[in-house]
C-alpha cells in the first residue's frame, strides 16, 4: 500500500505561517551523530541545513530555542519511555552524549530546554514561553522526524501555533520512515516547507 492511500481530498489543508514565529532545534546532541553512540543516526546531513536556518532566524530577531534529552541518575523522569527505549540511558545525567553538536549549538542569550519525552512541550514551559513571546508559529528542526518531530509539531498545533516542519533539516533512522511520517505532517498536523522556503518565510517577518 502506498503512503497516499486513503487520504481524501479532507486532508492536506493550509496552514497560513503568522507575523511572529520562533524556531525550536529539536535535541541536535552528540548522542545522535557520535559512531560510538547507540543512538547515532544514519547521517549528519541536516546539520548544516540546520545551521543556515538558525543564521537566517538570528539575523532576523526570530528567537532561536534549543532542546536536549537528560536523565536523573535513577531515569525515573523518563519513565516507560527510557524502559521502551533503553539507549536512552546514555543520557543520563551531564555527559559528553547530552551536548549539543557546536556547529547548531545555542548562543548564551538562547534558551535550551531539558525534556525526558519526545514533545518539547510535554513536562516543560515551551508552551508558556511562546505564548508569552507572542509567538503564532514554531518553525521545527532536529531529530527525528517520526518520534520528537512529530511529537512536537502534533503538540504545536494542538497549543494553537502553526507549526512548520522544515523538510531537509529533520532526521531519521529509515528514509521511507522519514518520507512517511513528512507526508503525514503535512497532511493533518504541520505545514512541511524546504528549507529555502523557510529561510524567505523568516527573512519577511525580520525585525527591523
Amino acid at each position: 500500500m502506498e503512503v497516499t492511500e486513503n487520504f481524501s481530498d479532507g486532508f492536506n489543508g493550509t496552514l497560513v505561517p503568522g507575523r511572529s514565529p520562533a524556531m525550536i532545534s529539536i535535541d541536535l546532541m552528540r548522542a545522535y551523530f557520535d559512531p560510538e553512540s547507540s543512538l547515532c543516526l544514519p547521517s549528519t546531513d541536516c546539520l548544516s541545513v540546520v545551521a543556515s536556518v538558525i543564521a537566517a532566524a538570528r539575523q532576523s530577531a526570530v528567537p532561536v530555542i534549543h532542546t536536549i534529552v537528560r536523565y536523573s541518575p535513577d531515569a525515573l523522569d523518563g519513565g516507560m519511555f527510557v524502559k521502551k527505549i533503553p539507549a536512552l540511558r546514555s543520557l543520563i545525567g551531564e555527559t559528553r552524549n547530552g551536548l549539543l553538536m557546536p556547529e547548531v549549538g545555542a548562543l548564551p542569550e538562547e534558551t535550551v530546554i531539558t525534556k525526558q519525552y519526545a514533545s518539547a512541550f510535554f513536562g516543560t514551559s515551551l508552551s508558556s514561553m511562546l505564548q508569552a513571546r507572542g509567538v503564532d508559529t514554531l518553525i521545527i528542526v532536529g531529530t527525528s522526524t517520526s518520534g520528537c518531530i512529530r511529537a512536537t509539531a502534533v503538540d504545536a498545533i494542538q497549543h494553537g501555533f502553526v507549526p512548520i516542519v522544515v523538510r531537509d533539516g529533520v532526521v531519521d533512522r529509515n528514509e521511507t520512515v522519514h518520507n512517511a511520517s513528512l507526508y503525514d505532517l503535512q497532511a493533518k498536523y504541520a505545514e512541511v516547507m524546504d528549507s529555502e522556503a523557510t529561510i524567505a518565510y523568516i527573512k519577511s517577518v525580520q525585525t527591523p
